[in-house]
């Protein structure tokens, strides 16, 4: 056990560099406070629902009754400026835990007036986790404010490496946790069945009886039934198989691919978009992110030495 304890704490502690921890916060941060500020009007229409509708989930379980319209919209500015306080790394101690804390309010208050919104669940719980981290200690307001103090350029260590193995274990098991499920509600039967084709097909036409946006797509694609076995079979497979991904960057790079081709597929069978791991933000945490800056390096230097050459 101990020998298990010490590798478990060498790969989780491994080091990483303060940027590319800094580069995750920007991201995802980024993502979060835009779709704050997208979704705002949206978020304050829930209080004008009747009171009966309200059914408080996660932490909105603590109320018994709908908030007023004025604490709503205050929670919701609160989130959006400490989001930007997030964004910015600025007094990031306070701000990254506080945003961490206010967005999973607002989303979780949106989702308790009858329907979960599942395609926030991630984007909430990687937030937590890069506001729980050193996330700002690049690229941001108090690193700026700490050179100018005479601190040194912060070397690759264990606390910037945490949060990103914390981040990427995040996603790997809320794919996995979905697949789970489908064991459970279906077993086998949902890899050599008709269930998924008949849920897209009954997606589409209930979204047609209520006139809201469908898949012209997925309508067409029901005809065969020989496509869907396999797509479910896939996707079985990649939820299954995304514990794996933390550990090996091959692996990742497959398991990323699969996932973001799975939700191109949702989006276009039934016209769901998850907009996180879509815009591929999601799976920002398994990759080396501050060397892209580095690809543009030997162009430089290949053009230095063509100048020369002429």
């Amino acid at each position: 056990m101990r020998r298990l304890f010490a590798r478990f704490d060498r790969a989780f502690f491994a080091e990483a560099p303060a940027e590319r921890l800094a580069l995750l916060r920007l991201l995802v941060g980024g993502f979060a406070l835009v779709y704050l500020c997208v979704r705002a009007v949206h978020f304050q229409r829930v209080s004008h629902l009747p009171p009966e509708s309200f059914r408080p989930v996660g932490v909105v379980s603590l109320l018994s009754a709908p908030l007023p319209l004025w604490a709503v919209r205050s929670l919701l500015g609160a989130a959006i400026a400490a989001g930007a306080a997030f964004v910015a790394g600025y007094r990031f101690r306070v701000a990254g835990p506080v945003f961490g804390a206010l967005l999973l309010w607002v989303l979780s208050y949106r989702s308790s007036w009858g329907m979960v919104f599942h395609t926030e669940n991630l984007l909430a719980l990687h937030v937590i986790a890069l506001g729980l981290g050193a996330a700002a200690d690049a690229h941001s307001l108090d690193a700026r404010a700490a050179r100018r103090a005479g601190a040194p350029a912060p070397a690759p260590d264990g606390r910037y490496g945490w949060p990103i193995r914390l981040l990427c274990a995040i996603t790997v098991m809320s794919y996995f946790i979905a697949g789970i499920t489908k064991l459970r509600n279906s077993g086998l039967d949902w890899a050599t069945s008709d269930i998924l084709r008949n849920y897209i097909a009954y997606d589409n036409v209930r979204k047609i009886a209520l006139g809201d946006t469908h898949s012209p797509l997925g309508g067409a694609l029901v005809r065969y039934r020989f496509l869907f076995p396999p797509l479910a079979l896939a996707s079985l497979a990649m939820e299954l198989g995304a514990p794996l991904a933390l550990f090996s960057r091959r692996v990742a790079v497959v398991f990323c691919s699969a996932a973001w081709l799975f939700h191109l597929g949702v989006l276009l069978t039934m016209a769901i978009l998850f907009p996180y791991p879509l815009l591929g933000v999601a799976f920002a945490g398994f990759f080396e992110l501050e060397k892209i800056r580095d690809l543009r390096r030997p162009r430089r230097a290949s053009a230095a030495i063509g100048d020369g050459r002429s």
